[in-house]
């Protein structure tokens, strides 16, 4: 694994204008560089918005962006096209669902990212750009709705394919499962796979081109064995295009002492805010099938202090506890391990976006010295 780009998403800084990115990446990206690689260059995963991705590419501004990345030492390897418009704005919940995999906007932008990314890579690099999971799961999405999505995707990798032919440059599209959507589970972007998507043809660019985000925090909040769906992933013949090294609040109450539950349950509380979804997974006993919730403050209003708790919440992948609750810091050594069996995934981008809403006691004073740390943390762990 001595190949691999290693960076962290800039979906964290607040900003969906193109110069409110310039002036993050300089600030923040600049100041963990300087922590975390002074002496070389870094990878950054880049979120760009929908309104500055096309205000890029149409001003053809896109050059001059690659030409500063360069120059700055930033290397941007990977896009960030789940999030469509502002991320940061007071309440964004099922908002980041929009538009879907079956409007044509969803599939505009992606190829917008596409242009872009092709400029802004150095010469000789792939690309990766992960995406949303199609839909948010309620309402189910029609099967005409999942054709439209599916003929999307088709010509997205059509498009890749020629991109490839033409230039020699390899980008992937990555559907990124996550609880409570569409695609949640391994076995649901198989299904996909083998009921929408390939029997459309063009096979050989699909499995090429459209790959998994696979977000080690969203397969933990599953209760999704990392080993097991990596290695389900491979068996299928769908390539992992990128990791995205992520964790998750975890409260195993069997663990907590009767004296300390109330402690707890108020720490847990601490981590519903009015920003994200933050779905929740309750199993209560060994061998029962958890129960989903959208949100935190749902599964905190109907359950009790009981069984194992897993909440969709990026925490700092360095911690694996802090007070009373516990983390799923765990299961990122358990996808490197699968990873290096399953896949010859390259792209690893350290994704803790939910910084500005952390509990007090989680925050650092220094944001760029807290995401270094955590780039730290995965160096040192991903080369045991």
């Amino acid at each position: 694994m001595n190949d691999i780009q290693i960076g962290y998403c800039t979906n964290v800084h607040a900003g969906a204008d193109l110069a409110q990115t310039r002036e993050n990446l300089a600030r923040y990206a600049l100041s963990v560089k300087k922590h975390f690689s002074p002496e070389s260059p870094m990878g950054v995963g880049l979120w760009l918005s929908a309104p500055t991705a096309r205000k890029l590419q149409g001003e053809g501004r896109t050059e001059e962006f690659a030409a500063w990345l360069h120059d700055s030492g930033l290397v941007p390897f990977t896009l960030n096209g789940f999030p469509y418009g502002d991320f940061h704005q007071p309440v964004v919940k099922h908002r980041v669902y929009e538009p879907t995999w079956f409007e044509a906007a969803r599939a505009d932008y992606t190829q917008d990212l596409i242009a872009i990314l092709h400029t802004l890579l150095p010469a000789g690099a792939e690309g990766s750009i992960s995406t949303m999971p199609i839909v948010w799961g309620e309402p189910r999405p029609t099967g005409e709705q999942l054709t439209q999505a599916a003929d999307h995707l088709r010509g997205v990798a059509r498009r890749l394919a020629r991109l490839e032919q033409d230039t020699g440059r390899l980008i992937y599209l990555c559907l990124e499962p996550e609880p409570g959507c569409f695609l949640q589970r391994g076995d649901d972007i198989i299904r996909f796979f083998a009921e929408y998507l390939l029997p459309g043809g063009e096979e050989d660019a699909l499995r090429r081109h459209v790959r998994v985000c696979h977000d080690v925090c969203h397969a933990a909040v599953m209760f999704e064995g990392q080993h097991e769906v990596l290695e389900s992933f491979h068996r299928a013949g769908i390539l992992v295009g990128k990791v995205q090294i992520s964790s998750a609040v975890k409260v195993d109450w069997n663990a907590v002492g009767q004296e300390q539950r109330e402690a707890a349950w108020r720490q847990l509380s601490d981590f519903a805010e009015d920003r994200y979804l933050h779905q929740t997974m309750v199993r209560r006993g060994a061998g029962e099938p958890p129960c989903f919730y959208q949100d935190l403050p749902a599964a905190l209003a109907a359950e009790t202090p009981s069984g194992e708790w897993r909440t969709h919440f990026h925490v700092p992948v360095y911690l694996a506890e802090f007070g009373h609750l516990q983390t799923t810091q765990d299961q990122i050594v358990e996808c490197l391990r699968a990873a290096r069996q399953f896949s010859q995934v390259t792209h690893y981008e350290v994704e803790t976006y939910a910084w500005g809403v952390l509990p007090d006691a989680l925050r650092e004073d220094d944001l760029a010295a807290g995401i270094a740390h955590e780039l730290q943390w995965f160096e040192g762990i991903r080369r045991l």
